[in-house]
């Protein structure tokens, strides 16, 4: 009798244990009765039948990576490249993960790997390396829809590599440095467009303050020359006025003037000339005397003439 209650007892303490599962956090069990899925264990404990249910499959509901192996694809103009990625995913659906396909992560992989040689294989080389976000974009679209009936949610599709053939490379290289140098070519042109416009500017601007210069110029010698003629016709007007009047003086000051003026301008000059004058200050006087005379002469004709 003890030893069927010590039995007893201990059935009961192993049922009891069989029945309690503790779920770690971020995983999630399938339950199974008969082989048949009945119900999700979540983080925690959870109460199952024992004997009768069973574990099924211990799904990992955090987000998950997966690295895409490198794999050749030709686009669309028969190059050929060479690309590799990454995946992110999450389970949002254990039992689906669990039931509706088998070994999840093959055909998570596969299916991504044939998505990528369909969306790159439609595009041009030159498309496919300038265009990196839309790839990723549109591989994120395709698979995502793919994998929804399978409880699965993509979060991210990367390629990480793109990588050209060696000689393709060379040339890609080559009109890269062509380009590069007929830029420079034509950024050197337009500087020496450039500089010979405001070179050309320079020189118009200078010609028209000079010739401005010279106008003023010009303005200014009339205007010097117009004063002296004013002057001079001002000082033989004077000259003549005091003749009229039988001023003797005035007309010995007028002739004396215009003497040396005459003698200046024959010193200064360029030509070798030979000039025999009364240079000397008693022939210059006598000169004046002489004409003194004459005007004092003319003077009392006009008077007698009167």
């Amino acid at each position: 009798m003890g030893g069927f209650a010590l039995a007893l007892l201990i059935f009961a303490v192993l049922m009891v244990f069989m029945s309690v599962k503790s779920v770690p956090q971020g995983m999630e069990y399938t339950v199974e009765r008969f082989g048949k899925y009945t119900n999700t264990l979540t983080p925690g404990l959870n109460i199952i039948v024992p004997i009768i249910d069973r574990i099924g499959k211990k799904m990992v509901m955090m987000e998950q990576v997966m690295d895409v192996p490198s794999q050749e694809v030709i686009t669309k103009d028969n190059a050929m490249v060479t690309v590799d990625g990454v995946i992110f995913y999450q389970v949002m659906d254990a039992a689906k993960a669990a039931y509706e396909v088998s070994q999840l992560g093959l055909a998570i992989l596969n299916l991504v790997m044939t998505n990528i040689r369909t969306v790159m294989g439609s595009m041009d080389l030159d498309e496919l390396l300038s265009r990196r976000d839309d790839i990723n974009a549109k591989l994120l679209s395709v698979v995502d829809d793919a994998t929804t009936p399978w409880g699965i949610k993509v979060t991210r599709v990367e390629i990480k590599d793109i990588a050209p053939p060696k000689d393709l490379v060379e040339a890609m290289g080559r009109q890269m440095k062509a380009e590069r140098l007929k830029r420079a070519s034509i950024l050197e042109a337009e500087g020496l467009r450039q500089s010979e416009i405001l070179r050309a500017e320079g020189a118009q601007q200078a010609a028209i303050l000079e010739a401005e210069g010279r106008k003023e110029a010009s303005y200014r010698d009339a205007d010097a020359r117009e004063r002296l003629a004013q002057a001079e016709a001002r000082a033989t007007l004077m000259v003549s006025e005091a003749i009229g009047k039988g001023d003797v003086q005035a007309i010995n000051y007028f002739v004396a003037q215009k003497y040396i003026e005459a003698l200046k301008d024959i010193g200064i000059a360029n030509n070798s000339k030979l000039v025999f004058m009364p240079l000397d200050s008693s022939s210059v006087i006598g000169a004046l005397g002489g004409i003194s005379e004459l005007a004092k002469e003319a003077m009392s004709n006009i008077r007698t003439g009167h």
